[in-house]
């Protein structure tokens, strides 16, 4: 008798997998812990990626010219770029933030990017992760970042050809389903999507499969990430900030943790439309040889996902 095949996994010929510098312990432009751009460049493409994020503004080269150079020998494109905001805080931080914002986006168009993933403000400071404000936004603060993000969209939009994307993200305002869904209930379809990060959603105990079945179409981008169980219990239990999180190894490589990606993929794959998925696993700090291989295994792990 002739034994059983398994079935082979869906293609998903919508999906774009990617990874960024955040997969190699990058959360700021310069720290000496963490690897530099070259070897970031160098590694990410020989682990079988084709797409990048930007990372932190400053991290890469910030002239299109080299950058460009850099990427094409290797054979990279870049998906989008990452910005941080609190417009929680009223129009008066509405300047400083557009400065930002061009800076980034700017570099983003260049590089022939449409996506700008846009991280709200933490209530933690992100090196130290002691409180610097309320972890509750007041109703005046929900008006405040609904119509801020919109404005945002809009002028993004209309000055650089760009679709910003929303980050829900831990110890941020906008982190688990009670506050994504009000927020999204609270913006303009047309201007605010997500960035759909299934570890973040999880570690604010949110479902990623129910959610993009819920708000699909507001889904505009994903970020893969996973979340170890057991520690994430821990951290949860002893009310440990997400930093320190990070270091004791809440996020963790694929397939180890929660949520199961396959389900995700097949989820998003069903809405119809092309999507980033950008591999992030936060490590920061980490040993400069940890991240490479498991950039690699984590790339054959999505292959066979049909991804």
């Amino acid at each position: 008798m002739a034994a059983a095949h398994q079935p082979l996994p869906t293609a998903l010929d919508r999906i774009r997998v990617g990874s960024a510098p955040d997969s190699w312990g990058v959360w700021f432009p310069d720290d000496a812990r963490q690897v530099p751009w070259r070897r970031f460049l160098d590694e990410v493409a020989e682990a079988g990626y084709a797409w990048i994020e930007l990372g932190p503004y400053g991290y890469l080269p910030t002239d299109p010219a080299r950058l460009t150079d850099e990427t094409a020998r290797r054979g990279l494109t870049v998906s989008a770029g990452t910005v941080f905001t609190a417009l929680h805080r009223g129009p008066a931080v509405w300047d400083a933030t557009w400065r930002h914002v061009a800076q980034v986006a700017e570099l983003t168009r260049a590089m022939g990017a449409r996506h700008l993933v846009v991280i709200p403000a933490f209530w933690r400071d992100d090196k130290t992760a002691e409180l610097i404000e309320s972890p509750e936004l007041t109703s005046a603060q929900w008006r405040d970042l609904a119509t801020g993000m919109e404005r945002l969209a809009h002028q993004v939009r209309e000055t650089y050809g760009l679709e910003i994307v929303v980050h829900p993200h831990a110890d941020t305002h906008i982190d688990g389903e009670a506050n994504v869904a009000r927020f999204l209930d609270a913006t303009d379809p047309d201007l605010v999507r997500l960035c759909l990060d299934t570890g973040h959603y999880a570690y604010c105990g949110g479902d990623s499969v129910k959610l993009i079945e819920t708000y699909g179409d507001r889904i505009g981008y994903l970020h893969l990430k996973q979340v170890d169980p057991a520690i994430l219990a821990t951290v949860v239990e002893q009310g440990v900030p997400f930093g320190p999180a990070v270091q004791r190894g809440v996020m963790c490589e694929p397939p180890a943790g929660v949520p199961a990606l396959e389900p995700v993929l097949t989820a998003a794959q069903g809405l119809g439309i092309d999507l980033f998925a950008i591999v992030e696993q936060d490590m920061y700090p980490c040993p400069p040889d940890q991240p490479f291989p498991i950039a690699q295994r984590t790339r054959r792990y999505l292959r066979g996902c049909g991804a």
